[in-house]
């Protein structure tokens, strides 16, 4: 049995259910044990993320997914200082090896989603983290999964609030990918 941990942090609701999406799809894989692990705004004091037991969570885990909402063209801040909180775990190599993925939504159809996608993918490498792509070619596949095009992972988009069907669904095949390349690592 293995173990993927979706971390999220959402604002308005769309991010949790992007992670929510993801978990159900990680779930749906034979052999897999699904955590989800939400940052809210009480566990950052004086600007410093102090969710112990999250971070313990995590630890178990084979594989992280992480999601954040893109504000102002990145991570929000209350992801980046769980981000700043695991600089102990990176002294110690403690995610090294761990498979990693990521997702985001904006309400821009752009609103430079991919530089969170990237930000995400550069905090799971300076962990020694394993990045898992996302491997649907944007607009040649027959469901129109990864309808905005992204290969670095899942990027979606919310229109007054609402979040689109394919965008659910393509979140449900990136945490089912995880999920299958996590125990072939295992293996």
């Amino acid at each position: 049995m293995v173990t993927v941990a979706v971390v999220f942090h959402s604002a308005s609701g769309t991010t949790k259910q992007l992670a929510q999406a993801v978990a159900a799809g990680a779930a749906s894989i034979q052999g897999v044990a699904v955590v989800t692990a939400a940052i809210y705004g009480a566990d950052i004091v004086e600007g410093r993320f102090i969710n112990s037991a999250l971070l313990a969570k995590l630890q178990e885990a084979d594989a992280i997914i992480f999601g954040s909402p893109t504000f102002m063209g990145c991570v929000s801040a209350q992801f980046k200082a769980f981000a700043d909180a695991t600089g102990e775990l990176w002294a110690e190599k403690a995610w090294t090896d761990k498979i990693a993925a990521g997702f985001t939504i904006g309400s821009s159809v752009s609103g430079d989603q991919l530089n969170t996608i990237q930000y995400l993918q550069v905090f799971a490498n300076q962990h020694g983290m394993l990045w898992t792509s996302l491997d649907i070619p944007g607009n040649c596949d027959p469901e129109n999964r990864n309808r905005l095009g992204a290969q670095s992972g899942l990027i979606a988009h919310a229109k007054d609030g609402r979040l689109n069907e394919i965008d659910l669904i393509t979140a449900n095949y990136l945490g089912q990918r995880v999920a299958r390349v996590t125990k072939k690592f295992a293996a």
